[in-house]
């Protein structure tokens, strides 16, 4: 009981309250100049029925203010610090649809017209509780106009002056928590998401997850391929060591340029996770015979049509394709060469990648699965497909991706 009337979340809501109410008075100034206007004499703060008129004439005012969009996020931003609102339950950014103002609107008016009450409560009943807590000790105080009528004046009045100055405190306490309580439970229905914010939200979370997919995707493909060019290479090297030093060097070279390049395009991806830039500088097809030389695999490559008419965004999911492609080719198919054809043209890119199996068990990293299903997405997300498999002897990767971009 004492921890709900005092406790530190009831002292932050008397708070919350308290700013309602001083958020209040330039309202309460312009309804008393409009009461004074038209019935000029006693001030709005000497007549109680003038101020309660007021009252009610500021509270629109503060209604119209509220239905400003910038409103909400400010009086979320109270409601969560405040509160102890669920900060779930309540809703990010300004107030856009109609329903979320005229909810803001409301929550608004209810905030300032509880903080209003309460503050004056707030001034006016400390104090004289005070006065009735000592009245019994100090007999000087017996003669104020509390107490030359009515109970004060009396014996049995004046000893029970004390109790009626805690029951009030205690009123006070009980009528702050009671409002808080109730502002924090009507918080989620008026400052929480509409339909259409939660719709926004769900398109933000589905875009910055498209966002972590396709930089996994490219960390998997640019990082992975070179791996695994880097693993064959230095493999081939180590066998003939002592035999062939001119191939050694010519390994050592590829390996160092494949790394560099590798660095390179993980600096790209790094920098987007800064937000330092805007896209990932991936290569296009015109880099396609640059990282067939780089693989260490015998690629017979075919390419028909002008890659310069394949979009820019098309040309580098089509190289991140035969990237993820030759990764598979060195770790299925060892060093068995490998056929590549691209053809441009009817409206579509197409890019068929054979290679033999080499019948040993395939090189397989943990964690390993990815890139093909890396590949089904790219294809997917330009509007095109993309299958792979072994067929016989052969393992075929094969992707049409259509040249109007993605959908």
């Amino acid at each position: 009981m004492i921890r709900a009337l005092f406790g530190i979340r009831a002292r932050h809501r008397w708070v919350h309250l308290v700013i309602g109410g001083a958020l209040l008075m330039p309202y309460f100034l312009v309804g008393s100049v409009i009461v004074g206007s038209n019935a000029p004499g006693a001030s709005s703060f000497d007549s109680f029925p003038r101020a309660l008129v007021t009252f009610a004439i500021a509270l629109p005012i503060a209604a119209v203010t509220g239905l400003v969009p910038i409103a909400r996020p400010l009086l979320v931003f109270g409601a969560r610090a405040l509160c102890g609102v669920d900060p779930a339950a309540l809703a990010d950014g300004p107030a856009r649809s109609r329903d979320a103002r005229l909810r803001t609107a409301a929550w608004y008016t209810l905030h300032v017209a509880l903080g209003g009450v309460l503050s004056g409560m707030s001034l006016a009943l400390p104090p004289f509780t005070v006065f009735l807590i000592a009245l019994p000790a100090f007999p000087g105080l017996r003669h104020t106009v509390y107490s030359t009528s009515g109970p004060l004046s009396t014996g049995w009045g004046i000893a029970l002056a004390p109790v009626a100055g805690i029951a009030m405190l205690l009123g006070l306490a009980a009528c702050s928590a009671a409002a808080g309580a109730l502002l924090a439970r009507l918080a989620p229905a008026l400052l929480g998401p509409s339909p259409a914010d939660r719709l926004a939200a769900a398109e933000q979370r589905a875009a910055e997850l498209a966002v972590r997919n396709r930089l996994a995707r490219e960390l998997h493909d640019s990082v992975g391929h070179a791996l695994s060019a880097v693993t064959l290479q230095a493999g081939a090297a180590r066998r003939v060591l002592d035999s062939d030093p001119e191939f050694v060097r010519e390994a050592l070279a590829a390996i160092e340029e494949t790394t560099r390049r590798t660095v390179d395009e993980l600096d790209s991806v790094l920098g987007l996770l800064r937000q330092d830039d805007g896209d990932l500088a991936t290569p296009g097809l015109a880099a396609l015979e640059g990282l067939l030389s780089r693989t260490g695999l015998k690629v017979a490559y075919t390419l028909e049509g002008d890659p310069a008419s394949v979009p820019e965004l098309v040309s580098r999911e089509a190289y991140r394709i035969v990237q993820e492609g030759l990764s598979n080719a060195l770790r299925h198919g060892g060093s068995s060469p490998v056929t590549l054809r691209v053809a441009v043209g009817d409206g579509e890119l197409v890019l068929v990648m054979e290679n033999p199996l080499s019948g040993v068990a395939p090189v397989v990293r943990p964690g390993g699965g990815r890139g093909l299903r890396g590949i089904a997405e790219r294809a997917v997300l330009l509007g095109g497909h993309a299958s792979a498999g072994s067929e016989g002897d052969l393992w075929r990767l094969s992707a049409r991706l259509p040249l109007g971009g993605a959908r």
